[in-house]
């Protein structure tokens, strides 16, 4: 005798697996870690300061 499988529960753990697949998949592809967004966040900030500092008073 086999074992009996309900179709439902099959369905429903394959659809949360292909969710989580293509999750990690985009965690990676665009996912940023901490020190990466801090670093970029503080070179954005530098860039402002340099160009406010070369504006000319009117």
């Amino acid at each position: 005798m086999s074992n009996v499988i309900n179709l439902n529960q099959f369905r429903k753990a394959k659809a949360r697996q292909d969710k989580r697949q293509s999750a990690d998949e985009n965690a990676a592809k665009f996912g940023r870690s901490k020190a990466q967004k801090s670093l970029e966040r503080a070179e954005t900030e530098k860039s402002e300061r340099d160009l406010d500092g070369h504006k000319r008073d009117e």
